[in-house]
């Protein structure tokens, strides 16, 4: 067994990695990530999945009903990190198997993938608090800069974190955008990760400070002007587990149950064949008995 497998297996037991260790993966890591457009080409079959943040055990959920990377091939669309209990671990797992299974697992950027927000929501404090330092932090945070923007299944479905940007009509204008960089506080990589499909005409101001809200004439207009089927996103918590909006024009996935273990949400994933037929999977947060014991509370519930 190589290093990275035994590393792989020991995350999936939600046992921290050594600081060395994690040092090395985030260095293999980069060398893959750097070589990834900002509209990454995703083939299908793929699993779409929704936020994580950081609930471990609510992920080995995920992976159980939708199947072990890499016999399934996954796209996780950001927010990997804060909130839940295990952001260490959890981003960890994802990154080692995207070094061991590079074309299996599409990993892209999140709001929460950023200095500024890790240092409120909660991963900043458990780095500091599983190694005594802050040099985990630094090397994953560091890999956030290298995540891609978006991802394009098939040329059909356009898949991004957040929303749109009055500042982006074309694909081809993401691909254009410096990512190498923590998120800026606006202009359309900060609308990317950060804008919201609402019922309102065209563009509105986002309650979240960050990003616009968006209307069924902007997504119509993008799907067309770029020849998509659909939009694919997470980054709002939907009860469901997924919502379509618009006409089904764009859809929300949202990946963890049970939110900040309170919400009472069920998650779901994006099952898509090679033909991308969808089907939805429900699941629901992972038994009690299953979870590891949690060392401190989650972060405060902050509107994002």
């Amino acid at each position: 067994m190589s290093d990275l497998d035994r590393q792989i297996e020991q995350l999936k037991r939600c046992e921290p990695l050594k600081e060395s260790e994690v040092k090395a993966l985030c260095l293999k890591a980069m060398e893959i990530l750097v070589e990834e457009s900002n509209v990454q080409r995703v083939d299908a079959p793929v699993t779409i999945c929704g936020d994580i943040h950081g609930q471990f055990y609510d992920m080995k959920e995920l992976f159980k009903v939708g199947g072990d990377c890499p016999k399934t091939n996954y796209l996780f669309l950001g927010d990997f990190v804060d909130r839940g209990f295990y952001s260490v671990e959890t981003f960890l797992l994802l990154l080692a198997l995207k070094v061991r299974y590079p074309d299996r697992i599409t990993l892209i950027r999140g709001n929460h993938e950023s200095r500024q927000i890790t240092q409120v929501y909660g991963f900043y404090d458990e780095c500091l608090r599983k190694y005594g330092s802050v040099n985990v932090w630094r090397y994953c945070t560091d890999i956030f800069d290298y995540l891609s923007l978006s991802a394009l299944i098939e040329n059909k479905i356009f898949s991004v974190h957040g929303g749109l940007s009055p500042a982006i009509t074309t694909l081809d204008q993401i691909r254009t955008i410096d990512r190498k960089q923590e998120v800026p506080h606006d202009g359309a990589m900060c609308d990317l990760l950060w804008s919201d499909p609402e019922d309102v005409d065209g563009w509105g101001l986002s309650p979240r400070g960050a990003g616009y809200l968006f209307g069924g004439n902007v997504v119509t207009s993008f799907n067309h002007s770029n020849n998509i089927d659909y939009i694919c996103r997470a980054h709002q918590l939907v009860m469901e587990g997924y919502k379509w909006m618009f006409n089904n024009q764009i859809v929300t996935v949202w990946s963890a149950p049970n939110y900040c273990y309170r919400c009472g949400n069920v998650a779901a994933i994006l099952v898509l064949d090679e033909n991308l037929d969808q089907q939805f999977t429900v699941f629901e947060a992972a038994p009690h008995e299953s979870r590891g014991v949690p060392s401190k509370k989650p972060a405060p519930d902050y509107f994002l």
